[in-house]
């Protein structure tokens, strides 16, 4: 890795002053925040046109600098080989920059670099890096087939499952389906729509049903409430007994309706059991009444006891009334 803000500080320390003080202003350089033409030029007394030509000049100053510093650009060229030459703008950053150094510094190597270019967010894609255009028709043609493919499964996905066959490099499938507005990933590194909520999670359900399906056990209302953080478990409660996901499977124990829970109370449970087994032994509608929900023996008895719903035949089997 490099200190890329000592290399941008050598870069611009040949140029003129109020030259050097606009790039430093414009790429927010140096401790500076970001400032638009117009601010600089209010402060110069001149106009943004005039300020936008010193920074083009200052641009094509430095890069004809740059080639004093070429290991830099070429090692961040490989980089961008690596990605596929397309590379998501804060993702490149998160990739290359140190903590202790300026993520601007960064972005104004790759601006005076003759290898790369910078393509704008657009409503279909976020604002990305790129060292050969080229390269941008393979990333859609990537993001249209994963897109078709998550549409057919309904799921989201692994990347093994986008390219079973491994015809295209990790990291280069996943740099390309990041750029795309319509594909997220996962907190589990998988991808889906963007509009699905274990890509998105919208409020307290979706994040609910994240928490649980991560943890993939019944969890009591409290438990979900913790892993989500900043809600109310009232609130919680509230929101996972409206909401056809979760299943109540005890006192305040919810489970996903995905995970083959049946909807109901006790006697809704045992009359669905019997209905799909056929008669069974008290024992046995215990054990799997169990399986169902986190309730006491004594709960289960007390609705067999209920002769209006069941009867009890001779051989000590039970049958729906």
């Amino acid at each position: 890795m490099f200190k890329y803000n000592e290399i941008s500080h050598s870069l611009l320390a040949d140029l003129p002053e109020r030259t050097r003080e606009v790039l430093v202003r414009r790429f927010g350089l140096h401790g500076h925040r970001r400032e638009t033409l117009e601010m600089i030029g209010e402060e110069y007394g001149i106009t943004r046109e005039r300020v936008r030509q010193i920074e083009r000049d200052g641009v094509r100053r430095v890069m004809e600098n740059s080639k004093k510093k070429i290991s830099v650009f070429i090692s961040l060229n490989n980089e961008m080989e690596r990605f596929g030459g397309v590379k998501r703008e804060d993702k490149l950053v998160r990739s290359l920059s140190k903590e202790e150094q300026k993520d601007s510094h960064l972005i104004f190597l790759l601006s005076v670099g003759e290898y790369f270019k910078r393509m704008s967010e657009t409503e279909e894609r976020h604002s990305l890096w790129t060292n050969n255009e080229n390269s941008l028709y393979s990333a859609n043609e990537v993001i249209e087939h994963a897109c078709k493919l998550l549409m057919q499964e309904g799921a989201v996905l692994s990347v093994e499952d986008i390219d079973p066959s491994n015809s295209i490099p990790k990291e280069k499938l996943v740099s390309y389906l990041e750029i795309s507005k319509k594909i997220g990933e996962t907190q589990d590194g998988n991808f889906g729509l963007s509009s699905w909520p274990e890509v998105n999670p919208r409020g307290v359900k979706d994040k609910s049903y994240l928490a649980m399906k991560r943890e993939g056990r019944p969890l009591h209302f409290r438990q979900v409430c913790s892993l989500i953080g900043g809600a109310n478990p009232q609130t919680v409660h509230n929101e996972l007994i409206k909401d056809d996901r979760f299943i109540l499977v005890g006192r305040g124990v919810y489970a996903l309706s995905e995970w083959g829970y049946s909807v109901g109370e006790v006697k809704d449970v045992i009359r669905d059991i019997l209905k799909k087994e056929g008669p069974l032994t008290k024992d046995e509608i215990i054990e799997k009444v169990f399986s169902q929900r986190m309730v006491k023996k004594n709960t289960i008895v007390q609705n067999l006891n209920n002769k209006r719903r069941f009867v009890r035949s001779h051989d000590g089997k039970y049958t729906i009334a």
